[in-house]
Protein backbone atom coordinates (compact mmCIF):
# COMPACT_ATOMS: atom_id res chain seq x y z
CA UNK A 1 0.00 0.00 0.00
CA UNK A 2 3.10 2.39 0.45
CA UNK A 3 5.24 3.84 -1.83
CA UNK A 4 9.38 3.99 -1.70
CA UNK A 5 9.33 7.48 -1.68
CA UNK A 6 8.47 9.90 1.43
CA UNK A 7 6.47 12.60 0.99
CA UNK A 8 6.57 16.04 3.09
CA UNK A 9 3.38 17.52 4.65
CA UNK A 10 2.84 20.54 1.56
CA UNK A 11 -0.44 20.82 -0.30
CA UNK A 12 -0.63 21.65 -4.05
CA UNK A 13 -4.30 21.81 -5.99
CA UNK A 14 -4.12 20.54 -9.36
CA UNK A 15 -6.73 21.97 -11.82
CA UNK A 16 -7.28 20.68 -15.75
CA UNK A 17 -8.15 24.18 -17.45
CA UNK A 18 -10.02 24.07 -20.96
CA UNK A 19 -10.55 27.80 -21.97
CA UNK A 20 -12.36 28.13 -18.12
CA UNK A 21 -13.40 31.67 -18.94
CA UNK A 22 -14.26 34.21 -15.52
CA UNK A 23 -14.74 31.08 -13.25
CA UNK A 24 -11.03 30.68 -12.91
CA UNK A 25 -10.79 33.84 -11.05
CA UNK A 26 -13.31 33.18 -8.68
CA UNK A 27 -12.20 29.08 -7.98
CA UNK A 28 -8.74 31.01 -7.22
CA UNK A 29 -10.19 33.67 -5.07
CA UNK A 30 -11.94 31.62 -2.84
CA UNK A 31 -9.43 29.15 -2.39
CA UNK A 32 -7.54 31.53 -0.89
CA UNK A 33 -10.50 31.46 1.91
CA UNK A 34 -9.89 27.75 1.99
CA UNK A 35 -7.26 27.55 4.31
CA UNK A 36 -4.33 29.43 5.82
CA UNK A 37 -1.87 27.37 4.80
CA UNK A 38 0.29 28.20 1.37
CA UNK A 39 -1.40 26.73 -1.54
CA UNK A 40 0.78 26.01 -4.61
CA UNK A 41 -1.74 25.76 -7.92
CA UNK A 42 -0.72 23.82 -10.87
CA UNK A 43 -2.93 24.59 -14.44
CA UNK A 44 -2.80 21.59 -15.97
CA UNK A 45 -3.80 23.64 -19.10
CA UNK A 46 -5.21 21.02 -21.99
CA UNK A 47 -5.50 23.79 -24.75
CA UNK A 48 -7.16 26.84 -23.66
CA UNK A 49 -7.28 29.51 -26.49
CA UNK A 50 -8.96 32.13 -24.44
CA UNK A 51 -5.60 33.28 -22.39
CA UNK A 52 -7.17 32.84 -19.12
CA UNK A 53 -4.84 30.12 -17.25
CA UNK A 54 -1.86 32.27 -18.65
CA UNK A 55 -2.91 35.20 -17.19
CA UNK A 56 -3.74 34.01 -14.06
CA UNK A 57 -0.44 32.29 -13.64
CA UNK A 58 1.19 35.55 -14.84
CA UNK A 59 -0.91 37.38 -12.07
CA UNK A 60 -0.72 35.56 -9.21
CA UNK A 61 1.99 34.05 -6.59
CA UNK A 62 2.44 30.43 -6.44
CA UNK A 63 -0.27 29.75 -9.57
CA UNK A 64 1.64 28.10 -12.01
CA UNK A 65 0.30 27.25 -16.11
CA UNK A 66 1.55 24.09 -17.43
CA UNK A 67 0.35 23.05 -20.55
CA UNK A 68 -0.16 19.16 -21.38
CA UNK A 69 0.97 19.27 -24.84
CA UNK A 70 -2.49 18.81 -25.97
CA UNK A 71 -5.99 17.41 -24.93
CA UNK A 72 -5.38 14.67 -22.67
CA UNK A 73 -8.58 14.50 -21.07
CA UNK A 74 -9.54 15.25 -17.38
CA UNK A 75 -7.16 12.45 -16.02
CA UNK A 76 -4.53 12.29 -18.51
CA UNK A 77 -4.64 16.88 -17.67
CA UNK A 78 -4.66 16.02 -13.66
CA UNK A 79 -1.77 13.01 -14.23
CA UNK A 80 0.42 15.62 -15.73
CA UNK A 81 -0.17 18.00 -13.23
CA UNK A 82 1.07 16.27 -10.45
CA UNK A 83 4.30 15.05 -12.07
CA UNK A 84 4.98 18.76 -11.90
CA UNK A 85 5.27 18.46 -7.81
CA UNK A 86 8.02 17.78 -6.26
CA UNK A 87 8.49 15.01 -2.56
CA UNK A 88 7.66 18.08 -0.78
CA UNK A 89 3.78 17.73 -1.70
CA UNK A 90 2.21 14.92 0.54
CA UNK A 91 -0.87 16.39 -0.42
CA UNK A 92 -3.08 17.24 -3.76
CA UNK A 93 -6.04 18.45 -4.61
CA UNK A 94 -7.58 17.34 -8.37
CA UNK A 95 -10.46 19.49 -8.83
CA UNK A 96 -12.52 21.40 -11.49
CA UNK A 97 -11.92 25.33 -12.13
CA UNK A 98 -15.11 25.89 -11.82
CA UNK A 99 -15.78 25.71 -7.87
CA UNK A 100 -16.50 28.13 -5.05
CA UNK A 101 -14.61 27.34 -1.56
CA UNK A 102 -16.42 27.69 0.92
CA UNK A 103 -13.76 29.38 4.44
CA UNK A 104 -11.85 27.02 5.75
CA UNK A 105 -13.14 23.97 3.88
CA UNK A 106 -9.76 22.87 2.26
CA UNK A 107 -8.87 23.03 6.51
CA UNK A 108 -11.66 20.65 6.97
CA UNK A 109 -10.51 18.31 4.32
CA UNK A 110 -6.94 18.10 6.08
CA UNK A 111 -8.41 17.72 9.60
CA UNK A 112 -10.54 14.93 8.24
CA UNK A 113 -7.40 13.03 6.74
CA UNK A 114 -5.69 13.08 10.02
CA UNK A 115 -8.58 11.40 11.88
CA UNK A 116 -8.63 8.81 8.31
CA UNK A 117 -5.19 7.42 8.73
CA UNK A 118 -6.00 4.87 5.90
CA UNK A 119 -7.81 7.60 3.62
CA UNK A 120 -6.49 7.79 0.21
CA UNK A 121 -9.37 10.28 -0.79
CA UNK A 122 -11.14 12.92 0.71
CA UNK A 123 -14.39 14.31 -0.89
CA UNK A 124 -16.30 17.56 0.48
CA UNK A 125 -20.12 17.80 0.33
CA UNK A 126 -20.58 19.49 -3.24
CA UNK A 127 -23.90 22.38 -3.57
CA UNK A 128 -25.21 22.85 -6.74
CA UNK A 129 -25.64 26.61 -7.90
CA UNK A 130 -29.58 26.51 -6.92
CA UNK A 131 -28.54 25.03 -3.52
CA UNK A 132 -29.39 21.33 -3.17
CA UNK A 133 -26.37 18.84 -2.82
CA UNK A 134 -24.70 16.59 -5.59
CA UNK A 135 -24.71 13.07 -4.62
CA UNK A 136 -21.03 12.99 -4.72
CA UNK A 137 -20.23 9.57 -2.42
CA UNK A 138 -21.29 6.64 -4.26
CA UNK A 139 -21.53 3.17 -4.39
CA UNK A 140 -18.73 1.37 -6.83
CA UNK A 141 -21.33 0.57 -9.63
CA UNK A 142 -22.64 -3.06 -9.84
CA UNK A 143 -23.93 -4.25 -13.52
CA UNK A 144 -27.10 -4.91 -11.98
CA UNK A 145 -27.04 -1.48 -9.92
CA UNK A 146 -25.56 0.31 -13.17
CA UNK A 147 -27.64 -0.74 -16.00
CA UNK A 148 -30.82 -0.32 -13.98
CA UNK A 149 -29.46 3.53 -13.27
CA UNK A 150 -28.47 3.59 -16.75
CA UNK A 151 -31.63 2.87 -18.11
CA UNK A 152 -33.98 4.38 -15.48
CA UNK A 153 -32.34 7.62 -14.04
CA UNK A 154 -33.75 9.57 -16.84
CA UNK A 155 -37.41 8.63 -17.03
CA UNK A 156 -37.66 7.38 -13.70
CA UNK A 157 -35.10 9.73 -11.18
CA UNK A 158 -36.50 7.52 -7.82
CA UNK A 159 -36.07 4.09 -9.21
CA UNK A 160 -34.14 1.72 -6.58
CA UNK A 161 -31.06 1.19 -8.36
CA UNK A 162 -30.33 4.90 -8.69
CA UNK A 163 -31.10 5.41 -5.02
CA UNK A 164 -29.09 2.91 -4.19
CA UNK A 165 -26.25 3.76 -6.32
CA UNK A 166 -26.09 7.62 -5.63
CA UNK A 167 -26.52 7.02 -2.01
CA UNK A 168 -29.21 10.19 -2.43
CA UNK A 169 -31.47 8.87 1.07
CA UNK A 170 -27.84 8.38 3.01
CA UNK A 171 -27.48 10.88 5.94
CA UNK A 172 -25.14 13.47 5.12
CA UNK A 173 -22.62 12.36 7.57
CA UNK A 174 -18.56 11.60 7.58
CA UNK A 175 -18.20 8.39 6.14
CA UNK A 176 -16.88 5.96 4.06
CA UNK A 177 -17.85 6.20 0.03
CA UNK A 178 -17.00 3.52 -2.70
CA UNK A 179 -16.09 6.42 -5.07
CA UNK A 180 -16.11 10.40 -5.23
CA UNK A 181 -16.99 13.44 -7.46
CA UNK A 182 -13.92 13.79 -9.14
CA UNK A 183 -15.26 17.55 -9.26
CA UNK A 184 -12.81 17.73 -6.13
CA UNK A 185 -10.82 15.08 -4.64
CA UNK A 186 -8.09 15.66 -1.18
CA UNK A 187 -5.97 13.15 -2.05
CA UNK A 188 -2.94 11.24 -0.26
CA UNK A 189 -0.22 11.67 -2.51
CA UNK A 190 0.78 8.35 -1.64
CA UNK A 191 -2.26 6.86 -1.91
CA UNK A 192 -2.36 8.70 -5.62
CA UNK A 193 0.63 6.90 -6.45
CA UNK A 194 -0.06 3.65 -5.52
CA UNK A 195 -3.27 3.18 -7.06
CA UNK A 196 -1.17 4.36 -10.75
CA UNK A 197 -2.75 7.75 -10.76
CA UNK A 198 -5.71 8.49 -12.98
CA UNK A 199 -6.00 6.01 -15.45
CA UNK A 200 -5.29 7.77 -19.01
CA UNK A 201 -7.86 6.05 -21.00
CA UNK A 202 -10.83 7.64 -19.75
CA UNK A 203 -10.98 10.78 -21.81
CA UNK A 204 -13.74 12.11 -19.28
CA UNK A 205 -16.15 10.74 -16.95
CA UNK A 206 -15.54 7.45 -14.76
CA UNK A 207 -11.98 8.18 -14.30
CA UNK A 208 -13.67 9.27 -10.79
CA UNK A 209 -15.16 6.20 -10.06
CA UNK A 210 -12.30 3.80 -11.58
CA UNK A 211 -10.24 5.56 -9.57
CA UNK A 212 -12.04 5.18 -6.71
CA UNK A 213 -12.30 1.20 -6.99
CA UNK A 214 -8.65 1.22 -7.54
CA UNK A 215 -7.72 3.14 -4.29
CA UNK A 216 -10.23 0.23 -2.87
CA UNK A 217 -8.86 -2.44 -3.96
CA UNK A 218 -4.95 -1.01 -2.56
CA UNK A 219 -6.62 -0.90 0.89
CA UNK A 220 -7.15 2.63 0.90
CA UNK A 221 -10.44 4.55 2.07
CA UNK A 222 -12.51 6.51 -0.19
CA UNK A 223 -14.01 9.35 2.84
CA UNK A 224 -17.06 11.83 2.38
CA UNK A 225 -16.34 14.91 4.28
CA UNK A 226 -19.47 17.04 4.27
CA UNK A 227 -17.97 19.38 7.13
CA UNK A 228 -15.84 20.55 4.14
CA UNK A 229 -18.17 22.52 1.30
CA UNK A 230 -17.51 23.61 -2.35
CA UNK A 231 -20.48 24.98 -4.42
CA UNK A 232 -19.69 23.38 -8.16
CA UNK A 233 -20.84 26.23 -10.94
CA UNK A 234 -20.85 24.30 -13.64
CA UNK A 235 -18.79 23.53 -17.40
CA UNK A 236 -17.83 26.47 -18.98
CA UNK A 237 -16.33 24.72 -21.46
CA UNK A 238 -17.93 21.67 -21.17
CA UNK A 239 -21.32 23.43 -21.69
CA UNK A 240 -20.01 23.82 -25.32
CA UNK A 241 -19.92 20.67 -26.35
CA UNK A 242 -22.75 18.75 -24.94
CA UNK A 243 -23.01 16.07 -27.68
CA UNK A 244 -19.62 15.08 -27.53
CA UNK A 245 -19.69 14.94 -23.89
CA UNK A 246 -22.84 12.82 -23.88
CA UNK A 247 -20.89 10.64 -26.00
CA UNK A 248 -17.79 10.47 -23.99
CA UNK A 249 -19.99 9.81 -21.13
CA UNK A 250 -21.37 6.35 -22.74
CA UNK A 251 -17.98 5.64 -23.94
CA UNK A 252 -16.64 5.93 -20.50
CA UNK A 253 -19.30 3.90 -19.14
CA UNK A 254 -18.81 1.13 -21.89
CA UNK A 255 -15.10 1.07 -21.03
CA UNK A 256 -15.74 0.76 -17.38
CA UNK A 257 -17.73 -2.10 -17.90
CA UNK A 258 -16.18 -4.25 -19.98
CA UNK A 259 -12.89 -3.67 -17.97
CA UNK A 260 -14.45 -5.78 -15.24
CA UNK A 261 -16.35 -8.35 -17.47
CA UNK A 262 -13.46 -9.16 -19.84
CA UNK A 263 -13.12 -12.49 -22.15
CA UNK A 264 -14.85 -15.09 -23.93
CA UNK A 265 -17.20 -15.91 -21.48
CA UNK A 266 -18.29 -11.86 -21.17
CA UNK A 267 -18.47 -11.40 -24.81
CA UNK A 268 -22.17 -11.69 -25.47
CA UNK A 269 -23.08 -9.41 -22.59
CA UNK A 270 -20.51 -6.44 -23.78
CA UNK A 271 -21.82 -6.61 -26.94
CA UNK A 272 -24.96 -6.04 -25.17
CA UNK A 273 -23.67 -3.15 -23.33
CA UNK A 274 -22.31 -1.17 -26.38
CA UNK A 275 -25.55 -1.55 -27.94
CA UNK A 276 -27.51 -0.31 -24.93
CA UNK A 277 -24.81 2.07 -24.33
CA UNK A 278 -25.12 3.60 -28.18
CA UNK A 279 -29.03 3.43 -28.07
CA UNK A 280 -28.73 5.91 -25.29
CA UNK A 281 -25.92 8.43 -26.08
CA UNK A 282 -28.38 9.00 -29.54
CA UNK A 283 -31.44 9.52 -27.51
CA UNK A 284 -29.53 11.82 -24.83
CA UNK A 285 -28.16 13.91 -28.01
CA UNK A 286 -31.62 14.50 -29.66
CA UNK A 287 -33.11 15.35 -26.78
CA UNK A 288 -30.13 17.80 -25.91
CA UNK A 289 -30.85 19.57 -29.22
CA UNK A 290 -34.76 19.56 -28.79
CA UNK A 291 -33.53 22.06 -26.08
Amino acid sequence: MTDSRTYGDEIAVVTVTYSPGETLDRFLDTLATATDRRVRVILADNGSTDGVPERAAAERDDVHFVPTGGNLGYGGGANRGVAELGEEYGWIVICNPDLEWQPGSLDELLAAAKRWPRGGCFGPLIREPDGSVYPSARLVPSLVRGAGHAVLGKVWPANPWSRAYRQSETTITERTAGWLSGSCMFLRREAFDSAGGFDPRYFMYFEDVDLGERLGKAGWLNVYVPSAEIMHIGGHSTGKASARMLTEHHRSAYRYLADRHRGLVWAPLRVLIRAALAVRARLEIRSAGRR
